[in-house]
């Protein structure tokens, strides 16, 4: 195995009309102001893409394109932020080293490695696109058991020889929500206003619930983990078990898990949308990765991160149960 890329999907891609563009990372740093608000150092260290707005607290009241000041999405005018956890390497001695991601075939001088991020707008009719406020995850920071996140449709993980060959799909399952009852911006659990097709997937368009009619964006986002630092097995935990653990301390790989905060600038999601934009799309404006690149964020609350490190910031215990 040469690297492996975790593919992580809010809502799905379908396999036809769709935007595919890089976001650099922003920052790296104990934040989750979805799940814990105004809290400085959240429980475990996210990576975060996207516009420079992101903060320990975020009021989805403010509009976002107009708080931040640039991006890292090569789509310039998407402010919206998005995060996942980090992976490290637990080593045979009992210490953990972050592992660094690769930019995806493409992308590959995105700072940071960053992440893919993918619209589908291709559905039976309209498509609406979210809206100013509009706050969603999927996924289960605490699950470590498939049955525990079987709600969640599509949470893969792919291992890459090179940055276009692929094999070994973990699960190969139907895809995450795409249906919105068109009025609620976020929920309890900042999932069940998003709910899935009352049948079948979203490949063969099924049907949204009568609770939730509207169609809104399949958004889905990939991250490369460059794992080849860790080749060495003599660092490997002895009975050959697997090594990597997610930051929140998951070491069987279940509790993989996404945000997303929507911060669009104006109309220029819809607009893409009711253009059924492929890949490039001349209603939105573009920088470059290197400009992207430049968008960065200085840690709310400085710490150690890259170093061997006796457990996962914020002294994270690994459970696998």
């Amino acid at each position: 195995m040469r690297w492996t890329t975790l593919v992580l999907a809010l809502h799905a891609c379908n396999a036809n009309a769709l935007l595919r563009f890089s976001c650099s990372q922003l920052v790296t740093e104990r934040l989750d102001p979805l799940v814990n608000p105004g809290v400085p150092e959240s429980p475990h260290l996210h990576q975060v893409i996207g516009g420079n707005a992101f903060n320990v607290s975020m009021d989805p009241a403010n509009n976002l394109s107009q708080i931040a000041t640039c991006t890292t999405c090569t789509f310039s005018e998407d402010f919206s932020n998005y995060w996942t956890a980090v992976l490290y390497f637990r080593a045979r001695n009992g210490t953990f080293k972050r592992v660094l991601q690769k930019g995806n075939a493409g992308f590959e001088t995105a700072n940071g490695g960053g992440m893919t991020v993918y619209y589908s707008p291709q559905a039976k009719g309209k498509v609406t696109a979210f809206k100013q406020g509009f706050w969603m995850l999927i996924g289960d920071a605490q699950a470590r058991t498939p049955a525990q996140v079987a709600q969640f449709r599509q949470i893969t993980y792919t291992c890459l020889q090179n940055a276009n060959t692929r094999s070994g799909d973990v699960p190969n399952e139907a895809l995450s929500s795409r249906c919105w009852d068109g009025v609620s911006l976020d929920s309890a659990d900042h999932t069940s206003h998003v709910p899935y097709p009352s049948s079948g997937t979203f490949e063969n368009n099924g049907p949204c619930p009568a609770t939730h009619p509207v169609q809104i964006p399949q958004l889905f986002f990939e991250t490369v983990w460059d794992t080849t630092k860790f080749s060495d097995k003599s660092l490997w935990p002895e009975d050959g078990s697997q090594p990597f653990v997610w930051s929140q301390g998951d070491p069987t790989g279940v509790a993989s898990h996404g945000d997303y905060v929507f911060g669009w600038k104006g109309d220029s999601l819809q607009k893409a949308m009711d253009a059924n934009c492929n890949i490039n799309c001349p209603q939105l404006k573009t920088q470059t990765i290197a400009q992207g690149n430049k968008c960065v964020k200085s840690q709310y609350i400085e710490e150690e991160i890259d170093a061997w490190l006796p457990s996962p910031p914020g002294g994270m215990q690994v459970t696998a149960a």
